[in-house]
């Protein structure tokens, strides 16, 4: 009785705070980089308070599941201003910032002027052959058009034996953290937006792509699929997000 009365709210609610506008999941790249174009200045602030600071302590197990080494080159995908870049660079490492949109690459560039920023497509990856020890993505893979393909540029880029470490939105692992995880992201995600965003829109996109993406296992199929091995995952925050280990072959 409890459960479906707290279902019942949530829909309510929902329906209530739900934005008029609501944005596309088709993911086109020119349309996905005029979105974060229009977020960029403010996009880790935002970043900050939606996921109630919880985003850098996700980064920081990304970089350790990497296990960066002093003198690698490493790729970070969709590393938008570079935040997750930071953690990784600590190490010695270097790594190449690679970003759809330009806004979030001049932003990154000011921050972090020491470090290396690229535009690039996740699709069609501006890289020869194996020239990457190690590659990342944080939070990107879920904004492109075609995933697969993204994940087989990522294998041709990164040089055998190397390592892929993905940081994405997954699925809680218990009832009770799915219905605070789909309530944080239909009703409370908005208004953070609203207050703290320039693109309230956009943070509505990134709700309902976040509720449309492939579970723990099904992005491991995925991984699977584009020809990396090894494939492991680890839940963080219980399944709000995981992340994904793999090897080139």
């Amino acid at each position: 009785m409890v459960a479906k009365t707290i279902e019942s709210w949530h829909s309510i609610m929902v329906r209530f705070f739900r934005h008029s506008t609501r944005a596309q999941l088709d993911k086109n790249p020119t349309d996905v980089a005029q979105m974060f174009s229009e977020v960029a200045p403010r996009y880790d602030l935002v970043n900050d308070l939606a996921s109630l600071y919880q985003d850098r302590h996700w980064r920081s197990e990304m970089a350790a599941a990497l296990t960066p080494q002093s003198g690698e080159i490493i790729l970070d995908l969709a590393a938008g201003t570079g935040a997750s870049s930071a953690p990784i660079t600590r190490s010695g490492a270097t790594v190449v910032s690679t970003d759809l949109t330009e806004a979030m690459v001049a932003v990154g560039k000011r921050r972090h002027p020491n470090e290396i920023f690229v535009v690039g497509d996740a699709t069609k990856l501006p890289y020869g052959d194996a020239v990457f020890d190690a590659a990342t993505i944080s939070f990107g893979l879920r904004n492109v058009c075609d995933p697969g393909t993204a994940l087989a540029e990522l294998l041709r880029v990164v040089r055998p034996g190397g390592t892929l470490v993905i940081c994405e939105f997954s699925r809680p692992t218990s009832a009770g953290m799915r219905l605070v995880n789909r309530t944080w992201l239909s009703i409370a995600l908005p208004v953070v937006s609203k207050v703290a965003s320039t693109n309230a829109v956009a943070y509505s996109y990134l709700s309902d792509s976040i509720l449309d993406w492939p579970d723990q296992h099904g992005l491991a199929v995925m991984l699977e699929s584009a020809g990396w091995t090894k494939i492991q995952w680890r839940n963080l925050t219980g399944g709000i997000v995981a992340l994904h280990r793999a090897i080139r072959p």
